[in-house]
């Protein structure tokens, strides 16, 4: 990869432009610590990677850098020097991982399986036969928030009340979509309403303005502590039988559990299906570039997953295995032949 990275350090952060192949982009990343500027100097930089991840209010963005973190913290080991640029999300980051603009990036499962199967949109692209899996990272659970006094105690209590099941085009409409055909429901058996601008979903939940907020995200998530804060608002748990069912059928759904104590006043555990946060990159990538990428992280666990909540529950079986619908990438599967995680 030969993509040149030129930054300046303002408030904390590198914001640099990124120049490969004629494009230039905006990565902005942590700056490292002294320690690591060191060892980077120490060692010529052979090759420069960029990850795509997310908003940098969000979560992918965070893990993002933590996977960086941990690369170039051995850099004077492997010579790779990793950055990390904020997007618009999956569909972005698929751009550049087939356009070769961008070295790997985290997607939502569901993105990645159906860029593989060569049935999503991406830029203009519709092949994704080159996409690679890199490993898995957390689940993004459908979360439903509730009034306390809403009346709605399971998701089947949703019918007939207003609320909006996403944007035309977005996973989470495709994933509340998904449970009301497993459920048997029609689009007039709720009140639809346009979805809550940003920024305003406590206002308009604790105002009564829509019975519910439906959103998929990892946990915790600052949103659902200002809305479970704000006005006493409940987490609505969905079917068992209805997860299990959507779980089978489809390759890009996990189960998952929003954790008990994560949200004021929310002490059961919530269970829920959902897609899952993934790391993916080219077939051209170089094996050792994604074997070291690899390596930094796994060989550093428990320090990847302190850098945020929702990286807590992170195990190295379902990292590998879990929601992986591309082929492995034989850097990464190089890695987990000699863990013995295949």
């Amino acid at each position: 990869m030969n993509i040149k990275v030129v930054g300046l350090a303002v408030g904390g952060f590198l914001v640099g432009a990124l120049s490969a192949g004629g494009g230039v982009f905006l990565a902005t990343k942590k700056a490292p610590s002294p320690e690591i500027a060191l060892a980077s100097r120490a060692a010529p930089i052979t090759d420069s990677i960029v990850i795509g991840t997310g908003s940098v209010t969000g979560v992918y963005f965070p893990a993002g850098g933590a996977l960086c973190r941990l690369v170039n913290q051995t850099q004077q080991e492997h010579g790779i020097h990793c950055a990390v640029e904020s997007t618009e999300g999956s569909p972005v980051n698929l751009s550049g991982v087939l356009g070769g603009t961008l070295a790997m990036g985290v997607v939502q499962s569901d993105w990645q399986y159906h860029a593989y199967q060569g049935n999503a949109p991406v830029a203009g692209r519709q092949d994704g036969a080159d996409l690679r899996a890199v490993f898995s990272l957390y689940a993004e659970p459908l979360t439903v928030v509730t009034q306390a006094e809403s009346g709605i105690e399971i998701f089947s209590d949703l019918r007939g009340k207003r609320f909006s099941p996403g944007g035309q085009g977005t996973s989470q409409r495709a994933t509340v979509e998904a449970l009301f055909n497993i459920l048997g429901w029609e689009s007039d058996d709720f009140v639809e309403v346009p979805p809550v601008p940003a920024g305003e979903e406590v206002v308009a939940l604790c105002s009564g303005s829509v019975d519910a907020i439906l959103m998929t995200s990892g946990h915790p998530n600052g949103l659902i502590t200002q809305l479970t804060s704000g006005c006493e608002a409940r987490l609505v748990p969905i079917d068992r039988s209805a997860i299990d069912a959507l779980v089978a059928a489809t390759p890009y759904y996990t189960g998952a559990v929003i954790q008990g104590g994560l949200y004021p006043g929310n002490l059961d555990d919530v269970p829920s299906f959902g897609l899952g946060a993934t790391v993916v990159t080219g077939a051209t990538v170089p094996d050792d570039t994604v074997y070291q990428v690899v390596r930094a992280v796994f060989e550093n666990l428990e320090a990847f997953a302190a850098q945020h909540p929702a990286l807590s529950t992170l195990s190295p079986a379902e990292m590998v295995s879990a929601l992986s619908t591309a082929p492995l990438h034989p850097g990464a599967e190089r890695y987990f032949r000699e863990r013995g995680l295949l």
